[in-house]
């Protein structure tokens, strides 16, 4: 009988696994499927953590309904009654900039109304359909196409607090054909963007969809009773034979015809051979695995940028907010120059995510932008270590210590000056190959850092802030 490793057991692993078992059973063909995963549990950053009434999560906060496959698994697993739908508040989205938080337009009268761009940058945007042409035989950055079309107000106000919140990276840095394909195809099959709205929406009235265009990601943003983690749970439950918890495997090689995986299970050196092996780890693990099999995969493997980005999930009072978030969070642009990429009104878009009288945020913090870099030799966008938020520097690592580095979470029960509170602090999305990031100490608590191979919070370097986010924060007139 065959044997099939999948090496990683998050959401693609996972979904691969039971996609195979599925595929296989159908075709009457019989394999040996394992699942191996580092981690004490599956499911990668799609984990949900439950306390004192409140349920926060890791990473994604759930997924759309408009991307069907996501929708014909939870089907699949006969989840589909634990389904949570967001509220219609979710539809509200904000963008900081000059201390204000500025709904984000969704209509031409709304985005003439707006505060948020200047009249000069709001002419700027008229002015779109009548902007150059890409450029010929050029793979082009956001940041060039958003400055060609749009205008550089539109890029720093709009533009790049979108990529925030999607990427947590550099629009002069992120192609624009392969981060937002839709918008590349839009501007060559119509000539522009407005050009390109009108055209989709005759399209849509031609085949009957009915419903206005949003400024967000479109579809309804759906999650679980329990929270996302309900999902992978629901996998990692039809697959308990063939998953395997806390294996690390470190590397792959060629014997004969089959492929020899070594690694590190409970603590004990082992080996295992494969006829089949996939790889649903992210691109630096994938690049150590690969290196005695395909050095040059594994170097372009390794030279694949990754945004580091801690999530701090808050709870207090309802009672003692001077916000009412009523709606799905707020980013802010980099040229405001804050510590945080943004928060999410986590109670607000998912009531059932606080007890009553309770409101829970989730602030994102890190991402490319900023963070202070020191240079790599081999590449612009992969740095050495991190320098913000006391994070250590010094010579490169080497190659394999940067493989090993990760990044944990930690929870700590906090009460400070400012309010008592719920604080969950997580490792978010790794850094770049060889980083870590470490988390700003949030209303007073403990300092926390992700751990890893490099990064140490300073002697002294704790900040403690007098006074909630929320009261740094003005609402505009109504």
């Amino acid at each position: 009988m065959p044997r099939i490793v999948i090496i990683g057991a998050g959401l693609s692993g996972l979904a691969t696994a039971h996609y195979l078992v599925s595929s296989l059973s159908d075709a009457g063909k019989e394999a040996e499927i394992l699942l191996l995963e580092a981690d004490a549990v599956p499911g990668g950053k799609m984990r949900t953590i439950r306390q004192d009434g409140f349920s926060m999560e890791w990473g994604p906060n759930g997924f759309l309904t408009n991307k069907p496959h996501g929708m014909e698994l939870v089907k699949e697993l006969g989840i589909a009654d634990r389904l949570a739908p967001s509220s219609d508040l979710a539809r509200k989205r904000f963008i900081l900039s000059g201390g204000v938080l500025h709904r984000l337009p969704e209509t031409p009268p709304a985005f003439f109304q707006s505060q948020l761009l200047s009249l000069s940058g709001r002419l700027r945007i008229l002015w779109e359909p009548f902007a150059s042409g890409p450029p010929a035989g050029v793979d082009e950055s956001l940041g060039e196409f958003a400055r060609r079309r749009l205008g550089p107000e539109a890029l720093e106000k709009l533009i790049d607090p979108m990529v925030t919140g999607i990427f947590a990276g550099d629009p002069d840095k992120m192609s624009l054909r392969s981060c937002f394909p839709v918008i590349y195809d839009l501007e060559r099959k119509y000539g522009g963007l407005v050009r390109g709205m009108l055209g989709v929406r005759k399209e849509r009235a031609k085949r009957g969809v009915k419903g206005e265009m949003s400024a967000g990601p479109g579809g309804a943003l759906m999650s679980f009773d329990h929270g996302v983690q309900t999902l992978t749970d629901a996998l990692a439950g039809r697959l308990a034979e063939g998953l395997h918890l806390n294996v690390s495997v470190d590397r792959i090689e060629r014997r004969g015809e089959a492929y020899v995986l070594s690694m590190s299970a409970d603590g004990k050196r082992e080996e295992m051979a494969a006829n089949v092996v996939v790889i649903a780890a992210p691109a630096y693990a994938a690049a150590g695995m690969l290196s005695s099999l395909d050095e040059g995969l594994s170097d372009l493997l390794d030279g694949i940028p990754y945004s580091p980005i801690t999530v701090a999930a808050l709870g207090y009072g309802k009672a003692t907010m001077g916000n009412p978030l009523d709606g799905f969070g707020f980013l802010i642009p980099r040229g405001e120059k804050r510590k945080i990429l943004g928060a999410l009104w986590d109670s607000s878009v998912f009531p059932n995510r606080a007890p009553e009288g309770k409101v829970l945020l989730r602030v994102m913090v890190g991402g490319c932008a900023r963070l202070r870099w020191r240079r790599s030799p081999r590449r612009s966008c992969s740095p050495w270590s991190a320098t913000n938020s006391g994070a250590s520097s010094g010579s490169p690592p080497s190659r394999s210590s940067r493989r090993r580095s990760s990044t944990t979470g930690e929870s700590r029960n906090i009460s400070s000056a400012t309010g008592s509170g719920w604080s969950f602090s997580s490792g978010g999305w790794r850094g770049f190959p060889g980083c870590t990031s470490t988390a700003t100490p949030i209303a007073g608590s403990p300092s926390t850092t992700a751990s890893g191979s490099r990064a140490r919070p300073r002697s002294g370097s704790r900040r403690r802030y007098s006074t909630p986010l929320r009261r740094r924060l003005r609402l505009p007139p109504q």
